[in-house]
Order: structure tokens, then C-alpha cells, then sequence
């Protein structure tokens, strides 16, 4: 697999966009298919395909085992990580798959900071002499 791998997924109205796969996780995914060709990438104690449940259960367990709270806590840390790393709300609103920018917005953390403030961006990029 490449760098960057971009599977399709089905979504509502039986529509597909594709997901671009970090690096980690196309590494993980290439572990857990091994050599093989053919068959489901995540397998049940049967070598059956791993639905949706036994995933879920198998997540719930690992989280445990990690102290984290499940399902809401890895959403919450996914939405905020993207928006301390400066990505635009709007993008982080697409990827949360929020209808609404202002449910996005409930997560931002650093939205009171200064350095951030609409007023501040200009006045920075005036004082920096580019």
C-alpha cells in the first residue's frame, strides 16, 4: 500500500466518497491482512468476517483496557485534536459530519484565544513584513 490509501464507503442514499487512511492506518491494516489475498481484513475468532458488533465490542474492550471512555470521549478527542492543529472549522465539520458548523464549534477549545480572534490574524500578518 502507498502512502496515502483511499477506500470507498458507502453512505447515506447508497452515495460513495472516498476516505483518505493516514499512514498508521494503512500500516495496521496491511498487519492484520498478513499474506493473505482475499477475504475480510478484520476477522472473528472463527476466521469469519468481523461484523459491525463484534468490532464495536472488540473497541469497547481495548478502551477499557486504555481507560477511555467510549464512544463519545474518541469522537470528542478526534474533533478537538483537528482543530488545536489549526485545520478550519469547516473542514473539521465535514469530517465530524456535523449538519451544523455550531456543533463543531461547541468543541473548540481555543475559540476565547486571542491569537485566533479574526482581529489579531490581520494585524499579525501586517506586523510580520510579508
Amino acid at each position: 500500500m502507498g502512502d496515502v490509501v483511499a477506500p470507498r464507503r458507502p453512505r447515506q442514499g447508497h452515495q460513495s466518497r472516498p476516505r483518505p487512511l493516514p499512514p498508521t492506518v494503512a500500516r495496521a491494516i496491511e498487519r492484520a491482512v498478513g499474506d493473505r489475498t482475499e477475504g475480510p481484513i478484520l476477522r472473528n475468532m472463527r476466521d469469519g468476517r468481523m461484523d459491525r458488533h463484534a468490532a464495536t465490542r472488540r473497541l469497547r474492550h481495548l478502551a477499557a483496557a486504555a481507560g477511555i471512555r467510549m464512544p463519545r470521549m474518541l469522537r470528542h478527542t478526534f474533533v478537538t485534536t483537528m482543530l488545536d492543529a489549526g485545520v478550519s472549522l469547516r473542514d473539521v465539520q465535514i469530517a465530524a459530519r456535523h449538519a451544523d458548523s455550531r456543533t463543531t464549534m461547541r468543541y473548540d477549545r481555543a475559540r476565547n484565544n486571542l491569537d485566533r480572534h479574526p482581529n489579531y490574524i490581520p494585524a499579525s500578518y501586517m506586523t510580520s513584513g510579508t
